[in-house]
């Protein structure tokens, strides 16, 4: 049996422009992605179907460069990943290398999101694969929330 999707949905007051911009341009995604206490620097970003994701991922809080330390890992890794599917406006999605765990075998990750643009609101709907154990899923799950959550505070309170 597979395990499901983890599935989070937001509804912001905002224009659809505003939102795909969040996750198709350099400037939008360094300005949210990463869980609280974290940032991006983007090295390359090629909004298109089969273009080319790569980043850093970086602890800034230095409650997270600790944890980091006492586990033996550096405060940044690289990310690469690719826009597997790309409708503007519409639904993106976004497949990452999983390849940072010690002694777990390098795999890809999807990340889909979808935008349902009615009136002066759009509902963004994510869905994020299950990674390579439960502890895992589960600690993914939460980064995202804790993610989505610089854009709750940039659109005000969403509808969840």
């Amino acid at each position: 049996m597979s395990t499901p999707k983890i599935v989070l949905e937001r509804t912001y007051e905002a224009r659809i422009e505003e939102l795909w911009d969040l996750w198709t341009t350099k400037q939008g995604f360094e300005s949210w992605w990463g869980p609280e206490g974290y940032h991006v620097e983007v090295h390359a970003l090629e909004a298109r179907a089969g273009g080319m994701l790569r980043y850093e991922m970086i602890a800034d809080a230095p409650e997270h460069v600790a944890v980091l330390a006492k586990m033996g890992r550096p405060p940044s890794h690289e990310t690469r990943g690719a826009f597997s599917e790309f409708r503007p406006y519409e639904r993106l999605a976004l497949t990452h290398m999983i390849d940072f765990f010690p002694g777990v075998p390098a795999y890809e990750s999807t990340i889909t999101v979808e935008f349902f643009p009615r009136g002066g609101h759009v509902r963004m709907v994510v869905a994020l694969d299950p990674m390579h154990d439960a502890e895992i899923t589960k600690l993914s799950s939460l980064g995202f929330t804790s993610q989505l959550s610089k854009l709750d505070k940039r659109f005000g309170n969403p509808q969840i």
